[in-house]
């Protein structure tokens, strides 16, 4: 077998290495080519082209890059050419040299050593440090350890073919390494996708608060798009996981949305209708019953539930202005009834003044000044609910002053029965101020006219008792 450097050309038998020749060219030959002599010199063939001629310059030398190994212990060369490798396996030609003295064959064969040398050393390096495929170097060193025995080159193939076997060696080891390391990682990295994936489940289960939960789902879609290393089938069935999640949340959130839209709907119509009852009782002028009306119109807003915020709002000012049209009416006119409460408060007040001055040592006289008081007092009208019972209270003390004024000649049982028909008077009075601040109205009513037949028929008896004495 014959190989040849490029760029070189063959051997001349003539000096062809004037200015414009080609360079001259290294060949090889095997051991078997090698045994023939005299070797056989290729006759020169036409001119190569070569470069222009161009302006003459001094003769350069041709000098020979040195191999980092030296070439000359692991090898010689015969002076017609013939290549020697020497190795612990003995000698054995590698090539024929024809282009040059012994030394540039020395720096040919020892460079391609050394690019042996720095392959293996790069294999040892990827190997060490783990930049490389374990597997990948085993199986490059492996080949490479075969391709020793016919290389064509100068240096320590013993200790090249040493090297090549102990990382063949280590490389087991170190693709074991790797695996488990692999195993690591891809156990790690299916750790977190199943992570991922059990939280989009619990919020695609259990999630109440729509936008945040969306978001995250978001986020862990952004994460799981930057963990790789799982083998298909886990990284395919943690997908399908997780995109089912996300689908089964979002069916979730779309049907509550559905869901709220029609309670939204439906609350837009009842609250409509309760605008509508409330516009009707606006002008009403029965206060009482009106304003208990509001209030269980006001309970039914609250249980309607709630429409769209604007819808809402909306809504919520017109029942708010038919309520406050219907309130400022009727705190107009509660004003105007204060103001007349108080009005006859202080008129009754300057009649128990009077009365309280009534002079009892004419009891006669005392008597009718204090009919004609009553009388007054019935005319006068209602008084505010916080002074009634006071003002009613002193009245009856000074009605009791001039009853139990003693008189001569005075019956007992004429007495008693006078006192009887008083208490009578004064115990139906107390059930109409009872009904009337319960808002009874007839019973209060009733009450009082008992209280003034009664009354009457005390003041009747009391006269008598006074004519009597």
């Amino acid at each position: 077998m014959t190989t040849s450097e490029p760029g070189w050309a063959p051997a001349r038998e003539t000096d062809e290495s004037h200015e414009g020749s080609s360079a001259p060219e290294a060949t090889e030959t095997t051991s078997e080519s090698a045994a023939a002599t005299p070797k056989p010199v290729p006759r020169p063939g036409p001119p190569r082209p070569g470069p222009r001629p161009g302006p003459p310059h001094a003769a350069v030398h041709p000098t020979h890059a040195v191999p980092s190994s030296d070439p000359h212990r692991f090898g010689r060369v015969d002076p017609d050419g013939t290549v020697w490798l020497i190795s612990s396996a003995g000698e054995r030609t590698i090539g024929s040299w024809q282009a040059g003295d012994t030394e540039a064959a020395f720096a040919h064969f020892g460079r391609r050593f050394d690019d042996l040398d720095t392959e293996v050393a790069l294999m040892e390096s990827r190997l060490t440090s783990g930049t490389g495929d374990a597997r990948k170097i085993k199986s490059a060193a492996a080949a490479l350890a075969e391709s020793l025995p016919t290389a064509s080159v100068l240096g320590d193939v013993d200790a090249l073919a040493a090297r090549l076997t102990t990382i063949v060696e280590h490389a087991d080891s170190a693709a074991a390494a790797d695996k488990a390391k692999r195993e690591e990682h891809r156990a790690a990295q299916t750790a977190r996708k199943e992570t991922l994936a059990a939280e989009a489940e619990e919020l695609a289960n259990n999630a109440t608060q729509w936008k945040a939960a969306g978001d995250r789902l978001r986020e862990i879609l952004e994460e799981w798009r930057t963990i790789s290393g799982l083998d298909r089938k886990t990284d395919d069935a943690l997908w399908k996981r997780y995109s089912a999640a996300r689908e089964a949340f979002n069916r979730r959130r779309g049907s509550h949305f559905a869901d709220l839209d029609r309670e939204r709907a439906g609350a837009r119509q009842a609250k409509e209708a309760l605008c509508e009852r409330a516009e009707a009782l606006s002008d009403s002028t029965d206060w009482g019953p009106t304003a208990g009306a509001f209030r269980d119109l006001l309970a039914e807003w609250k249980a309607a539930g709630r429409a769209s915020k604007d819808v809402d709002d909306t809504l919520w000012q017109r029942f708010k202005a038919a309520q406050d049209t219907f309130f400022t009416a009727r705190n107009a006119v509660s004003a105007e009834r204060d103001a007349e409460f108080k009005a006859n408060a202080d008129a009754k007040q300057a009649l128990l003044a009077e009365a309280e001055k009534i002079d009892t040592s004419d009891l006669d006289a005392a008597r009718a000044a204090l009919r004609t008081i009553g009388d007054k007092w019935d005319k006068i009208g209602k008084v505010p609910r916080e002074r009634g019972a006071d003002l009613e209270r002193r009245l009856r003390a000074i009605e009791k002053k001039v009853r139990d004024t003693p008189s001569h000649r005075v019956d007992p049982e004429a007495q008693a029965r006078a006192d009887q028909f008083r208490e009578r008077a004064e115990q139906y009075e107390r059930q109409a101020e009872k009904a009337a601040a319960a808002g009874r109205t007839k019973d209060a009513e009733q009450a009082r006219a008992n209280a003034e037949q009664w009354r009457q028929w005390a003041e009747a008896a009391a006269e008598a008792l006074g004519k009597k004495g």
